[in-house]
């Protein structure tokens, strides 16, 4: 165990501890009596007599390790052990994680000061690691309040773990403690004198990996916008990289990618994730990948056990791994035994009485399973019977009819029964039979040599189900495998592919389903339908099955009720294909429950909108690429030529790019080892042709080769009819070697064969983040473009205050989960409409990023500027609205600036404010802002513009009208610039408030005094205009009052000027209104050469936009 470091003075400690290992740093010592013949002599003897005698609490450990300060006489302990395998174990630990490291120190004090730091952190970490067994919550608490102490984050921000590791300033480790909570990764060290604070939002993450060189043995590498940070010396570093990737992933989900979070109830609240969750979780999504199970199984217990194999009689070790509804297997030896066992299935379990602790489960088909050696096994047994009496329960319908003393092996009985009533309801409609077996029956009269290699392939599969069994609980092994390489026989396509895909489970559980669902979407028409007809001729449109009407109106029902389940998906190019080849090989509803496995199991989030998971598998296939054939990876300059190259191999399962009677083998290898065979087969295809390709000069000459070469592939043992085989078709076969795809297949899984699922796995969750990221600043290069074009700030400038927008709309996500405003991202809409604030986001950015925020009537101006920019009254703008008044306010000149300020102060933009709560002055509560933001909605003045807002084809106000969009993008390409002209005037309370506004944007300016006279000037010239021009058509002199309040009070404080303003209306109110044009304003300002000075003032808006990054955080925690 590691040691608090405590100093050994070693001068008389050389007489009772022997040193067996020693180096420049630390020194592995062995008590004296211990692990020697003969006891170690009369000074062993002695040592053993003294540790003996003393008090149990007292005895000294056999071995222990110092670390040694260089040229000193003073050592620290820091580890010791029971017995030698304990303390190797910390000695390795140390060699590999810590020695590499010191030698990057100048000082030995630096070294000791490290090294104690490191020990106290990892003792620190083995009793983290106690008390959550021991679910004592005092020391989390504890972490809690030092997290909470040292980043001042929000109290609703959870806190889900903490770790002790060092962080890499350089090339000088800091050893601290790292937090992860929901929304960031969070380091803090402080070490003499010198403090370490980093937050790291997960949404900012684009890179997470676990990387080692030269000084790092082990670390954890994190990029974020473009810095690298790196995180060693874990104690358990699998763990925490499995929990920060979790974190990070889900918070990616959450605020980038909704389609797949919507299905996700369980990551809805961030409240509820905790470090056991998220495990669990993980392990859980690993379990259902690798067995294929529904992805609503929670993985529950696992059990190291051994299972009898009968057919090679030996017991296979490994893990029995209990679901809600299965029992699972997988051997942890090479041989790849694995078993499913449904609930649904089994009919008895029973427990041995010997000293094996077996456990015998007994399925329908008379097949029992021997468990042994399983820990605890009479409790299991007691929870397995109460499962299985759930199950017979819930498929108490389905089971009734298939009789338990049932001779067959055949599961596709049980299957035909479990759907028996949905077929004969809906006979009339549906296929009851696989397309093949309709448009290609065989022959037996007529075999050929390609129909006897298919019949010998039947029986190796026949003998193989009489040995391991048949249906869903068969035992899978190599043999299994070898023969699914060789290509499954035409006869049994349809029921295995139900099987190693998992459908069979889907379908079992929820019989009639398909049925329903072709009668519930039968007759409906939108987007998803008119793209199913559109595509419905396209699909195999060589093959006789989709050249009739029966082969097409089934796949419209399968397509149409597919897009009917799952509204997100819809209909996607490429499913078409897909659908196509599993109708003919399947019946009509197991074709139907194969699609669901595929879209949302085998391959998510292939066929959505973005077609993330296609991009992501595409990311894992030029990882692989790079690792297993460098040399084309050096040959290559652009990496991207495989992703396009490589998309519809992913999407349609090479069936795009293969003769359908090869193809068919490639499905048949997916449905068995899932994306990792795909991965390997385009390895194989790539290193096949790898010579081909490194002689080529551009990318057009690569597909050109890669072309030729899929239509050189063949299946030679195919039975299917010439007129239907593609690949036979091939005119130019002379010039080319013709590839069988068994060969090639088989070439694949020899070569990359080592893929394991649990390496793809971590890769896929890894490139996701890439992947996503990336689309993400796709994103923001468009809207920075289509921004740039109206605005004068730079592309930097532009690039800093897009991350800033965004990032406040991300903070409201962080710790508001119900906030309206979070609905309207979508991905699918265009591009400035995806991320949109409302009032309360823009108060805040305008607080930290308007150079009239230190206005007293800041937050008056911040929700006038918003209903200004918010044309369309929906209360939301985009980045294009916001980065307007943004530039403007830094850019704008002298007469732009006024503009803005004039338009801030008429409809539809000013609206009277009044704080509730006079204390606060004109400060706005969160309510009143948005009350008020939302007033010009129902009060629009002119009918006309009240219309013109609800026909706006903008913002995803119901469905868009194409031609109001063309419309409006015509006005846009020939608006002019506003005429000045065409303001509307100023009446009289709106300019005494606009007059207002300019003494407090004075207020603590160093020429206020002067501004103060300046502005009193203009208002008494505007006033006197005001009634030389009303005394043209009035007698009455309606100003006058006013105009001598001002002029009084040229000179005075702002205090005293505002006064005189809210007094004198009063006396005017009964007198008619008077009112100024905007030139009337313009005009006499530019008479003063102080407010010119003042409006053209140059703002650093660089340093503008570091600070308000800076102070996002902090701002939104004191809010």
């Amino acid at each position: 165990m590691w040691l608090k470091p405590e100093e050994v003075l070693l001068k008389n400690a050389l007489k009772l501890w022997l040193m067996e290992r020693s180096n420049d740093y630390f020194v592995l010592q062995r008590r004296r009596g211990y692990g020697e013949e003969g006891g170690g002599g009369l000074t062993g003897l002695l040592v053993g007599t003294l540790d003996s005698v003393l008090d149990s609490t007292a005895k000294v450990a056999p071995f222990r390790i110092l670390h040694q300060t260089p040229d000193s006489q003073v050592y620290l302990s820091i580890a010791c052990g029971a017995n030698r395998e304990e303390i190797t174990k910390h000695w390795d630990w140390l060699e590999q994680n810590i020695m590499k490291t010191l030698s990057v120190f100048d000082s030995n004090e630096d070294i000791t000061n490290f090294v104690q730091g490191k020990i106290r952190g990892l003792i620190a970490e083995e009793g983290k690691q106690s008390f959550a067994k021991e679910d004592d919550p005092e020391k989390f608490r504890e972490a809690l309040l030092k997290f909470e102490k040292c980043f001042g984050l929000p109290e609703q921000e959870k806190l889900v773990t903490y770790y002790s590791c060092s962080y890499w300033k350089g090339r000088v480790p800091c050893q601290g403690w790292l937090y992860l909570s929901t929304n960031f990764l969070s380091f803090y060290s402080f070490l003499l004198g010198s403090e370490i604070k980093l937050i790291i939002s997960w949404d900012a993450v684009s890179k997470l990996e676990k990387t080692s060189n030269v000084i790092l043995t082990e670390s954890i590498h994190v990029c974020s916008q473009g810095e690298s940070h790196y995180f060693s010396m874990f104690l358990h570093i699998n763990q925490t990289y499995l929990l920060m990737e979790q974190l990070a992933n889900y918070a990616i989900k959450r605020l980038f990618d909704k389609e797949t979070f919507d299905d996700d109830p369980i990551l809805d609240d961030p409240l509820q994730i905790t470090k056991r969750g998220l495990e669990d979780r993980a392990h859980s999504e690993q379990f259902n990948a690798f067995f294929r199970l529904p992805k609503e199984e929670i993985l529950k217990e696992v059990h190291e056990c051994l299972l009898w194999v009968p057919f090679s009689h030996f017991n296979a070790r490994g893990k029995m791994c209990i679901s809600e509804n299965y029992i699972c297997f997988a051997s942890q030896d090479g041989n790849l035994c694995s078993v499913i066992i449904p609930f649904r299935e089994v009919f008895a379990i029973e427990k041995t009485n010997d000293s094996s602790k077996s456990v015998v489960i007994s399925i329908k088909g008379k097949t029992a399973f021997r468990f042994s050696e399983v820990k605890d096994f009479e409790q299991l047994v007691a929870k397995l019977r109460l499962k299985c009496g759930a199950a017979s329960t819930q498929y108490h319908d389905i089971s009734t009819e298939v009789p338990i003393s049932s001779d067959s092996a055949d599961p596709s009985d049980n299957i035909e029964v479990q759907s028996l009533t949905c077929q004969r309801e809906c006979s009339k409609t549906v296929n009851t039979e696989a397309l093949m077996t309709v448009f290609h029956p065989q022959n037996l009269e007529t075999l050929n040599s390609k129909m006897l290699k298919e019949k010998m392939k039947e029986q190796s599969w026949n003998i193989l189900f009489a040995e391991r069994g048949r249906g869903v609980s068969m035992f899978r092994t190599k043999k299994t495998q070898d023969l699914v390489i060789r290509g499954i026989p035409e006869t049994l396509r349809g029921e295995l592919w139900m099987l190693f895909s998992g459908a069979v489970n889907d379908m079992a559980a929820n019989p009639g389903y398909y049925a329903d669902v072709v009668e519930q979407s039968l007759g409906t028409c939108n987007l998803a339908t008119e793209e199913i007809e559109r595509d419905l001729r396209r699909s195999l449109p060589e093959h006789p099955a989709f050249q009739s009407d029966t082969g097409i109106s089934a796949l419209r029902r399968v397509l149409t009720a597919y897009a009917y389940r799952n509204p997100k998906i819809g209909y996607c190019q490429a499913m078409n294909i897909l659908t196509s080849v599993l109708l003919l090989y399947a019946k009509e509803e197991e074709a139907f429950w194969l699609l669901v496995a595929v879209c949302e199991r085998m391959l998510p989030d292939y066929f959505n909108r973005r077609i993330i998971g296609a991009l992501v598998d595409q990311a894992v296939f030029e990882e692989l690429i790079r690792d297993h054939l460098p040399q084309l990876t050096e040959h290559m300059t652009d990496m991207t030529f495989f992703s396009s190259v490589s998309l519809s191999w992913f999407l349609t399962l090479f069936i795009s790019v293969l003769p359908i009677e090869s193809a068919v083998n490639v499905v048949d290898c997916f449905f068995y080892d899932g994306i990792k065979a795909i991965l390997q087969l385009g390895l194989a295809i790539l290193d096949y042709n790898l010579d081909k390709l490194l002689a080529c000069k551009d990318d057009a000459e690569a597909v050109t080769t890669l072309n030729r070469f899929f239509d050189s592939v063949t299946n030679k043992d195919s039975p299917l009819p010439s007129s239907v085989q593609q690949g036979s078709n091939v005119n130019d076969g002379k010039s080319h070697i013709r590839v069988d795809i068994t060969d090639l297949i088989r070439e694949s899984n020899e070569k990359y064969g080592n893929i394991c699922c649990e390496d793809i796995y971590s890769m896929r969750c890894r490139n996701r983040l890439f992947v996503i990221q990336t689309l993400e600043e796709t994103t923001k290069q468009n809207v920075l473009r289509v921004v740039s074009q109206d605005v004068k700030l730079s592309l930097h400038e532009l690039d800093e205050l897009y991350v800033i927008f965004k990032k406040e709309l991300f903070f409201t996500y962080y710790w508001c989960l119900s906030y309206p405003v979070l609905k309207h991202h979508d991905p699918s809409l265009p591009y400035l409409e995806q991320y949109q604030i409302d009032c309360q986001q823009f108060r805040v950015l305008y607080h930290l990023l308007s150079p009239w925020a230190h206005s007293a009537n800041r937050d008056s101006l911040a929700l006038w500027t918003f209903r200004l920019l918010d044309e369309n009254s929906d209360c939301l703008i985009n980045f294009k609205e916001f980065s307007s008044a943004i530039d403007i306010m830094y850019n704008g000149s002298f007469t732009e600036k006024l503009k803005l300020l004039f338009k801030l102060h008429i409809p539809p933009a000013y609206t009277e404010v009044k704080s509730k709560d006079p204390s606060k002055g004109d400060e706005l509560s969160k309510e009143e802002l948005l009350y008020l933001s939302q007033l010009h909605v129902s009060k629009l003045e002119n009918e006309k513009e009240a219309e013109a807002v609800k026909n706006s084809p903008e913002k995803g106000k119901g469905k868009a009208d194409i031609q109001a969009y063309l419309s409006q993008w015509q006005d846009e390409l020939f608006k002019k610039e506003e005429n000045i002209k065409d303001l509307p005037r100023m009446n009289q309370s709106q300019f005494i408030q606009f007059s207002k506004t300019l003494y407090n944007l004075f207020h603590g300016d160093r020429e206020e005094e002067s501004l103060y006279q300046a502005i009193a000037v203009v208002t008494s010239l505007l006033l006197r205009m005001e009634e030389v021009g009303r005394k043209l058509h009035s007698p009455i002199s309606s100003a006058k009052g006013f105009c001598g309040t001002v002029c009084a009070s040229r000179g005075a404080s702002e205090e005293k000027t505002e006064s005189s303003l809210e007094k004198d209306p009063s006396l005017l109110r009964e007198e008619p209104q008077w009112s100024f044009a905007f030139e009337q304003i313009l005009a006499s300002l530019l008479n003063e050469p102080a407010l010119v000075r003042f409006f053209e003032k140059p703002t650093d808006v660089e340093a503008k936009l570091e600070n308000a990054k800076i102070s996002q955080l902090s701002c939104r925690t004191k809010m």
